[in-house]
């Protein structure tokens, strides 16, 4: 998928490699990043692994439930509906100026899509998206999930790609809002990897087709 980009200059994108980290403590600093943030101030990808967490998006903020079988559940601001994190799946959080990318959320939304697309395509693993539902699909099974926020022109949150990881959890609900949605993962398709390696292939087709000319790897916040 090529996407057009419209700027002077091409950026470089500091990548963050943070291990397990606990989700509300991350969505923390991804909201401090995106307020201080300036015009000068490079995009950022974050490389994470969760501890076990459900997370509700902006369709069900304001709900009165917090744990689900004794695994916490937290509103956030992202978009989207309710999904599961836990060890064993990579999560990608992209902290982009999208005015400096010249793009739109749209074109961010596809070219997360489209690296789980490639990523997946190099196993030989035919994945899709589908109109009105973010996220990429092996055989009708969701095998990776997107949500993002958009202030002052600036993303965070991103993509979950299920690597090898209990999909039990996700039998609790309806992923994304949907009843009766299967899940998937990599290590189900045949794919020998681990969520670190997954990331690392996620992070080179993601950084391309921003068009980020170079990338920092740094492994603190």
């Amino acid at each position: 998928m090529a996407i057009a980009l419209h700027r002077p200059s091409t950026p470089t994108a500091h990548v963050r490699w943070l291990g397990r980290t606990d989700y509300r403590a991350t969505w923390d600093a991804m909201r401090a990043f995106t307020d201080a943030r300036t015009d000068e101030t490079p995009d950022e990808i974050w490389l994470v692994e969760h501890s076990p967490v459900y997370t509700m998006g902006l369709r069900g903020r304001d709900g009165d439930v917090h744990d689900i079988d004794g695994i916490p559940l937290i509103y956030t601001d992202r978009g989207g509906d309710i999904t599961y994190h836990g060890p064993g799946q990579a999560v990608l959080y992209v902290l982009v100026d999208l005015r400096r990318l010249g793009i739109g959320i749209k074109t961010l939304v596809r070219a997360l899509e489209q690296a789980i697309i490639d990523y997946l395509g190099q196993y030989g693993v035919i994945a899709d998206r589908r109109s009105g539902a973010p996220g990429v699909y092996v055989e009708n099974k969701k095998i990776a999930s997107l949500g993002l926020r958009v202030r002052h022109s600036c993303s965070y949150h991103g993509l979950a790609l299920n690597v090898a990881m209990d999909l039990a959890p996700f039998s609790r609900i309806n992923p994304c809002g949907y009843e009766g949605l299967e899940v998937t993962q990599t290590t189900d398709l045949g794919i020998p990897t681990t969520w670190t390696d997954a990331g690392d292939g996620l992070v080179q087709r993601l950084t391309q087709l921003l068009g980020y000319n170079a990338v920092k790897k740094q492994s603190d916040l």
